[in-house]
Order: C-alpha cells, then structure tokens, then sequence
C-alpha cells in the first residue's frame, strides 16, 4: 500500500459524482446552439458565445448553370468563335483609358480591367459560376482586388485571352 506522505486522495461519492455531471450536462443543454452552415458536420458547429465561437467562413453563392454555359463550354467556346473580344479585326495591342473602360459598363460590350488588362466580360457573362450579378460589380472599372479576394487562384489570362481588348494607359 501506498504511503500516505506521497499521494494526496479523495473520496468522491457516487451520489457526487452524478450531481457533477448533471450540472455541466445542464450548462451545456442550455447554451444555444448554431445551425450548421453549409460545408460544415455538425460536431464543428460552436455555441453562441462569443469566447468559444469559431470563425465561421465566408458562404459564398453558386448559380446554377444554364444548359451549355459550364467552364468546359466556354473553354470550347474560346476555341472556336473568332472574335470574342468583339474587336472586329482590330488590334488588342492599343492602350485604354480607364473613362473609355468606363464606358463599357451597361450596355453593348462590358469592359473591366484585371491586372492591367481590359477585356470584354460580357461573352463570359452567363458562364461566371457566380452569376451576371457578381460579374457585373467588375463592369466599367479595375477589378483586380476583387477578383484577387475571390479566385486569386484562377488563371484568368488564360481564361479570358480571346477577351482581351487592350491593355489599361495607366499614364492617364
């Protein structure tokens, strides 16, 4: 047997013992719980208090696809239709000013700029994942910070090459 001098016991009844367990089963019964968000199991979901709370991510909305509008149609597209850009036999060479990008922001050919580049959006339109809504926030202006938030990943001069219209005179 162990001598008492090294180790420190306690007797724990088995009536205390349940006491105990009732009590933090009852605190944690009543914490509020979130629902689980999309992408999450629910053994992540956190009570509401802001101490234990996790960082939920950023829900970001899909659209559906229209029939023939995925990213393997467009790839497609790219490949077989002679002007997206709209250029009509024009260079893609030529400087733009951001008020000519400016212009193109409702109607007829949609221009934004993306890393220095201007490109016609508006053939790219109904193949955005995100939707026209979302592309539409980059119309007429630099949307490089955007889309860096978003797709920082993504490729777009390949994406987007048969779009490009010129390149932003950022002399201007």
């Amino acid at each position: 047997m162990a001598d008492s001098d090294d180790f420190t016991f306690c007797e724990i009844s088995a009536q205390d013992d349940l006491a105990e367990n009732v009590s933090s089963e009852k605190i944690i019964a009543e914490a509020p719980l979130k629902e689980p968000e999309r992408g999450m199991s629910e053994s992540a979901v956190e009570t509401e208090d802001p101490i234990t709370a996790a960082r939920q991510p950023i829900k970001r909305s899909k659209v559906p696809f229209e029939k023939g509008y995925s990213q393997m149609d467009w790839l497609k597209l790219t490949r077989t239709h002679p002007d997206l850009a709209g250029l009509k036999g024009q260079t893609n060479r030529r400087l733009i000013s951001l008020d000519e990008v400016k212009q193109h922001k409702k109607e007829g050919p949609i221009w934004t700029v993306l890393k220095g580049r201007v490109y016609n959006i508006s053939p790219y339109m109904k193949f955005h994942p995100g939707g026209v809504d979302m592309l539409m926030k980059a119309a007429g202006r630099d949307c490089t910070a955007l889309f860096n938030k978003y797709h920082a990943w993504v490729n777009a001069e390949f994406l987007l090459e048969k779009c490009l219209v010129g390149f932003l005179d950022e002399s201007q």
